[in-house]
């Protein structure tokens, strides 16, 4: 996620410790779920969700590329979906403002970004509210141009012997913002990029899930530029 950071995103200097989303109203968290591909991430979600294993709800789906596999993912769970292109709108803050009001407009009480290749500029009343899942432990392999099977070539290319995923509170710049949780696999000698990218994904899959439920159960703390998880 991109632009420059101000006093209201995740890297304030706040010294008070917040829980996240501690006002939201009772019932299951709302997610909005941004995708510029397959959707695979969001699958797993509402595959999650309608097990009873997730207690949140994907009450709209946002995609930015109109030929996005995601599209008909959405249509075949019954998601509300609308595609917003980049190229249509003039400036990253002007695409930002249209993704959020649709956002709004649905009572989104939380951003899932999954897979979104789009540039945001986060407004106040999202701070603290939008997450993102990055195939790489954080803050190795991030940043512009890092996303999918680039990040795993880097990883190959680099020589780790470990590589894993990480979520994290997205800020106004490319995933720098807080890291919530992590976790890790090995890197095993021969793997291709797509053997390594479906290890990774596996770690994904449960981790994601994870944090949204600590964020609907109201575990999910926060002070200055960092956050954590607090124990069941």
């Amino acid at each position: 996620m991109p632009a420059t950071p101000d006093d209201s995103t995740p890297t304030n200097d706040d010294a008070a410790e917040h829980t996240v989303l501690a006002d939201r109203p009772a019932g299951p968290l709302k997610l909005g779920v941004l995708v510029s591909g397959g959707g695979t991430t969001m699958d797993n979600l509402a595959q999650r969700i309608a097990a009873g294993t997730l207690d949140t709800a994907i009450v709209q789906v946002v995609v930015s590329n109109d030929r996005a596999g995601a599209i008909a993912l959405a249509e075949r769970l019954g998601l509300p979906c609308q595609v917003l292109r980049r190229k249509d709108h003039d400036s990253t803050d002007a695409y930002s403002d249209a993704v959020f009001s649709v956002l709004r407009e649905r009572g989104v009480e939380l951003v899932c970004l999954a897979g979104f290749l789009s540039l945001l500029r986060i407004p106040d009343d999202y701070a603290w509210r939008v997450v993102n899942i990055h195939p790489s432990l954080l803050p190795s392999f991030g940043g512009k141009g890092m996303y999918g099977r680039h990040v795993h070539v880097a990883v190959l290319t680099a020589g780790a012997k470990v590589s894993g995923c990480t979520v994290h509170f997205a800020d106004n710049t490319y995933d720098t913002g807080p890291i919530l949780a992590q976790r890790a696999c090995p890197v095993r000698p021969g793997d291709t990029a797509e053997a390594l990218a479906a290890r990774v994904f596996e770690q994904e899959c449960a981790l994601y899930p994870e944090v949204l439920a600590a964020l609907a159960a109201g575990r999910v703390r926060r002070r200055g530029g960092h956050a954590w998880i607090e124990d069941a």
